[in-house]
């Protein structure tokens, strides 16, 4: 499969509310160290190599950028990295954050952030971005309970024009009906890959429906998680499609996700140009009605 031109673009695109994104975009979180994220013995990654992925992948046309204050290692920021790489920022570039979630100087996990402390985190990532307002912001959560009062926040900050369209991550379906009582809705960040369960198929269904973009992480790395894609996450079967399309097993995860509707878009992370490149190219990968029928059919064992 030659790569070389292939840009983002092939991927097609989807609008998160009144911004166009192509569907194959960039996860900051591998970008700020080499192995697993959130190590506390990560080494941190090359500062030029990490920026010279930023700049390569908006050459190839990655116009949606995912990223969080609390995507960094001892010495790298991914916030910081691209905006010395990318800043000014191209018109059509849209970084999407989260909060929630917060880590302290030295990385250990803070409790989540409560309603009056998500301003504190929406500003933190403003001035590491050095923005004056945010994209999109995805109130990430852990637990089932109500998030009206945390949702509520954000949606005030929206309203004060600091943050220009909201999204939820790892969510329940019943988040999502409550945050949409509140304000739109333009995405929703949650793990899926080969491997789903029937919940989590439905729920991506339930999104699309309601013209609510749906953005997997770990759909290459599976049940590696933050660790990356391991051989327990790379099916014989996903490696013998990948072989007669001349492509990784990467490359075929993400071409599968992408089929799965048209208000999927893929978020690959790397801080290794080749693999930027691949990702970026999976964007054009058909896959048979057999294949796809193949790749179902792995859904509901371990991935």
């Amino acid at each position: 499969m030659t790569t070389e031109t292939i840009t983002a673009a092939a991927s097609g695109s989807w609008t998160l509310g009144d911004l166009v994104v192509n569907r194959i975009g960039f996860g900051a979180m591998r970008l700020t160290q080499n192995g697993e994220a959130f190590a506390a013995d990560a080494c941190p990654s090359d500062r030029g190599r990490a920026i010279s992925v930023l700049r390569r992948a908006v050459e190839l046309g990655v116009n949606h950028i995912d990223t969080a204050a609390f995507y960094f290692s001892s010495l790298r920021s991914a916030n910081e990295l691209i905006n010395q790489a990318l800043a000014p920022y191209p018109d059509d570039l849209v970084i999407a954050t989260k909060v929630g979630p917060g880590r302290d100087p030295s990385g250990a996990w803070l409790p989540h952030a409560t309603p009056e402390q998500l301003r504190g985190q929406v500003e933190e990532n403003l001035r590491q971005l050095g923005r004056d307002h945010l994209d999109v912001v995805n109130l990430r959560i852990v637990g089932t309970d109500s998030i009206a009062e945390r949702f509520g926040a954000l949606a005030e900050l929206r309203e004060a024009g600091l943050i220009r369209h909201l999204g939820l991550s790892n969510i329940r379906p019943h988040h999502l009906a409550e945050a949409q009582a509140i304000a739109p809705v333009v995405c929703v960040q949650n793990m899926y890959g080969i491997g789903a369960s029937p919940e989590q198929e439905a729920f991506l269904r339930t999104c699309g429906e309601q013209g609510v973009a749906f953005v997997p992480f770990y759909s290459i790395a599976g049940t590696g998680r933050d660790a990356g894609a391991t051989t327990t996450t790379n099916n014989s079967q996903v490696h013998a499609i990948a072989r007669v399309h001349g492509v990784s097993a990467a490359q075929i995860r993400l071409a599968w996700t992408l089929h799965r509707g048209p208000h999927v878009l893929a978020i690959p992370g790397t801080g290794n140009p080749d693999h930027l490149t691949q990702n970026v190219a999976a964007g054009t990968l058909r896959l048979s009605e057999d294949e796809l029928a193949a790749l179902d059919g792995l859904q509901h064992e371990t991935a």
